[in-house]
């Protein structure tokens, strides 16, 4: 494997500037197997562990390789759950940003009419779970003639929670010249089926990582009784004393519990499970990229789909039924080279699915004793002082891509007649403004919004007080959102 450089592929320069500001210097093993490929349109089956950089292995090429003129879809990504389809959407903007491409995530519990209008405009990329993915495309509100990539992320939890029917049937739906590719951590029986039934001569790709979960991991395990858990995490915690930690339950129940205890121990602390409302949900995720709090209190929903370079520590409170979910939720930490530590609490009764993980895993993962009192006691003043700062988030890519952006907002749209080539056009012709410093524009009925990059915000909004976009004088401010 020769290309460990980005500047190999020969990628526009306006993926490789973006590739620059979200710091992706290097290829990672699976980008560098996949990119080539797929800039060469052959269908691929990758399996690759979760925080291997999948999401960009497949989304630099596509978001090369996507028309920005055409109108039409070109790019369907299928997730299993609305929490990873909204970070990959996420990230497939981030990539094309400078090209200005358009991505959306539509996903259930979200009002279909809000979509709906989203999906009028020109989005070159959609990101969905299957069952919203298959409303919009029988209600004829997502059109599918232009699709040449399909990719289906995360194959074995699509196919583990049900969706198998309704991946089949949007894949019969989609035009028979398109590239696939499927991205999946493990490759059981029905995702192979799968792959065989629907694309051509497909290159598998694996990614050998050591074992199935990666060396950046520190693995311990400390055995302890159903009664001793509460008062052994908060022992761990502050003898660890880590920058942020996510600690995972079985269950919803059991996240309130350990919820409640360490929220009323003065814990900077959120919780996520499956029971409550999506809008919440996304918000404590969005909180702990942002750094708002230290602790993330979670079932599995949030074993996938949270790419956060700087967990330090994956607690398992309880031990996961599922052995593939074990690599899951520990590969929420050692992610971007980083490393991580992930400590499992083992009651004598989980004895069998520690086994099991054990056998998956492939090695044997050592104990690690209860801390003792004195490190305990020792260990307070320090945790204390920490868990009163906010907690600094290095690497949060899309602040930083975003940065430099002003989104304004004019009040005038299709009605008008009026199209993205009409406010480039325009906006352009400011002196000391290119072509360059527009980013995505979305126009609906009777309002626009355009990004203006590179600091260039104040600028074009001042000009545009006193211009016309095809003779017509609209309306232009900051947008709020």
């Amino acid at each position: 494997m020769s290309e460990r450089n980005f500047s190999d592929y020969h990628l526009s320069e306006e993926i490789t500037r973006a590739l620059g500001v979200l710091k992706y210097e290097t290829p990672t093993e699976v980008q560098a197997e996949v990119i080539p490929r797929a800039l060469g349109n052959q269908d691929l089956v990758v399996k690759s562990q979760t925080g291997s950089g999948k999401t960009a292995a497949y989304g630099v090429p596509v978001c090369e390789m996507i028309e920005w003129e055409e109108k039409k879809s070109q790019v369907l990504i299928l997730t299993p759950t609305r929490e990873l389809a909204v970070q990959v959407r996420e990230d497939v903007t981030n990539i094309g940003r400078f090209k200005r491409l358009k991505a959306m995530a539509v996903y259930g519990k979200e009002p279909f009419s809000k979509q709906k209008e989203e999906l009028k405009q020109k989005t070159h990329v959609v990101v969905g779970t299957p069952g919203r993915v298959m409303d919009h495309i029988e209600r004829e509100t997502l059109g599918l003639e232009k699709i040449k990539y399909l990719i289906i992320d995360e194959a074995d939890e699509m196919l583990n929670m049900g969706f198998v029917d309704e991946v089949e049937k949007i894949i019969e739906q989609l035009p028979p010249n398109r590239v696939t590719m499927v991205f999946s951590a493990t490759l059981p029986k029905d995702v192979e089926n799968l792959c065989h039934k629907y694309m051509k001569d497909p290159v598998n790709i694996e990614i050998a990582a050591t074992g199935v979960t990666t060396s950046t991991i520190e693995h311990r395990v400390i055995d302890v009784r159903e009664a001793g858990k509460l008062a052994l995490l908060k022992d761990v915690t502050v003898v660890e004393n880590p920058d942020s930690c996510i600690v995972f339950c079985n269950t919803k129940e059991h996240v309130d519990t350990v919820f409640t205890e360490l929220d009323q121990s003065n814990y900077s602390c959120e919780k996520l499970h499956g029971g409550l409302e999506q809008e919440d949900r996304f918000a404590v995720m969005n909180g702990f990229k942002a750094g708002d709090f230290r602790y993330l209190i979670a079932t599995d929903v949030a074993a996938r789909g949270i790419d956060i370079d700087n967990v330090t520590l994956v607690i398992n409170y309880d031990v996961p039924m599922e052995k593939e979910s074990y690599v899951h939720r520990t590969g929420r930490t050692g992610r971007a080279g980083n490393q991580g530590k992930a400590i499992t609490f083992a009651t004598p009764n989980e004895g069998k699915y520690m086994k099991a993980i054990e056998k998956y895993i492939g090695f044997q993962i050592p104990t690690m004793e209860i801390p003792n009192q004195h490190e305990v006691i020792s260990g307070k003043v320090i945790f204390e002082e920490k868990m009163s700062g906010r907690r600094i988030v290095k690497n949060n890519k899309t602040a930083r891509i975003n940065q430099g952006i002003m989104k304004l907002h004019f009040t005038g749209g299709k009605k008008k007649k009026l199209r993205a080539v009409d406010f480039v056009g325009t906006i352009a012709k400011i002196p000391g403004v290119t072509a360059d410093d527009i980013g995505i524009i979305t126009i609906q009925d009777t309002l626009s919004y355009v990004d203006i990059l590179n600091g260039k915000g104040s600028l074009v909004l001042q000009a545009m007080e006193n211009t016309t976009i095809k003779g017509k004088k609209l309306k232009v401010s900051k947008a709020i959102k």
